[in-house]
C-alpha cells in the first residue's frame, strides 16, 4: 500500500497521485469522511443548500506485476483522536487487502538548495528494513544523518500511520522528499515542490518495480523551479549569499550544522518571511 495526504509542498501527495494516475489505478472504496472531518464548505445550487462537502479519502487498486493499493486523502484531520482513528482504518483496509508493505510519502525540511536534486529520507518501522531503505536510489536512512543519532519525529498521518502499522506488525517505510528550509517559508502559491515528488517517484519505481511516463512531472517541476528562481532572485543579495552556502552542505554523518549556523538560519527565515509579508519588495 502507498498512502499520502496534503503536507508541506504537497510532495508526497503529488508523487502518489501521479503514480496512481499513470498506472490508471481504479477506485475501489473510501473512508466515510463525515465521521472524522469537519465539512470544508456548504454546497449551494440554484440558490438551495444541497449538502456539506467533506474531504475525500479513497482507495485505489492496480495490478502492475504485483497488486498495488493506493490510499489518497484530500485533507488530514485536525484532531489527534481523528488522526489515530483514520490511521487504524487505513491499516484495517491494508490487512483486508492482504498488503505486506506500507509506504507513506511526505516532506523533509532540510538545509539544502533548490538547484540540487532532492534526496529522500527513508524511515522504516523495523530495524531489519534499514538495509532495504539504504538500497533505494538517492536515499538517506535517518540513522545516517549526522547530529540526529537516528532520532526525530514525523508529524501527522505520515508518522502515525507508520507507527500504527508497526504496532500491528505490518512492515512500513516513510519516504520524505527534501524541501529547502527557505522554500517551506515561501507564500502558499509557490509552496508546491514537485522536484522532491520526482525523487520519491524514483524510489517507488525502484522498490515496486514499476515503470511509467514521467514527462508531465518533469515539465511541472521545471515550471515550478522557474517560479522559485524568480522569487529567489528577488531576495536581497545578503540573503541570497547566505542561502547559496546551502549548495555545499553535506549533513550526512556530520555533527555540526554546516556552513550556516542555527542562528543564521533563523535570521534568514525571518528575512524571507518579512520579504513576502511586505509584498516582495526590499530596499
Amino acid at each position: 500500500m502507498i498512502a499520502a495526504w496534503p503536507g508541506i509542498g504537497n510532495i508526497g501527495l503529488i508523487a502518489v497521485n501521479y503514480l496512481k494516475n499513470k498506472l490508471e489505478a481504479e477506485e475501489i472504496g473510501e473512508i466515510e469522511s463525515w465521521r472524522h472531518f469537519y465539512p470544508k464548505e456548504i454546497l449551494v445550487r440554484d440558490g438551495i443548500v444541497q449538502g456539506m462537502d467533506f474531504p475525500a479519502n479513497k482507495f485505489y487498486h492496480k495490478k502492475a506485476g504485483r497488486e498495488l493499493i493506493f490510499f489518497l486523502g484530500e485533507s488530514q484531520p485536525s484532531g489527534e483522536d481523528e488522526i489515530y482513528e483514520i490511521a487504524n482504518l487505513v491499516i484495517d483496509a491494508a490487512e483486508e487487502f492482504g498488503c505486506k508493505m506500507l509506504y507513506t510519502a511526505g516532506a523533509a525540511v532540510a538545509p539544502v538548495h533548490h538547484t540540487s536534486t532532492p534526496r529522500v529520507w527513508a524511515i522504516p518501522n523495523k530495524e531489519e528494513l534499514i538495509e532495504q531503505a539504504r538500497s533505494y536510489p538517492n536515499t538517506i536512512a535517518m540513522s545516517d544523518i549526522g547530529g540526529r543519532e537516528g532520532r526525530g519525529n514525523i508529524t501527522g498521518l505520515n508518522g502515525v500511520l507508520i507507527g500504527v502499522a508497526k504496532r500491528r506488525n505490518l512492515d512500513g517505510i516513510c519516504l520524505l522528499g527534501e524541501i529547502p528550509i527557505y522554500i517551506a517559508h515561501f507564500p502558499g502559491h509557490i509552496i508546491l515542490y514537485p522536484k522532491a515528488s520526482k525523487s520519491i517517484l524514483d524510489v517507488l519505481s525502484f522498490s515496486l518495480k514499476v515503470e511509467f511516463d514521467r514527462t508531465n512531472i518533469d515539465l511541472y517541476s521545471k515550471n515550478v523551479e522557474k517560479e522559485i528562481d524568480h522569487l529567489y532572485n528577488e531576495l536581497s543579495l545578503p540573503i541570497r549569499s547566505e542561502l547559496d552556502k546551502l549548495k555545499y552542505v553535506n549533513y550526512i554523518k556530520r555533527a555540526d550544522p554546516g556552513p550556516i549556523t542555527e542562528d543564521e538560519t533563523e535570521k534568514i527565515i525571518k528575512e524571507v518571511e518579512d520579504f513576502f509579508r511586505e509584498g516582495g519588495k526590499h530596499g
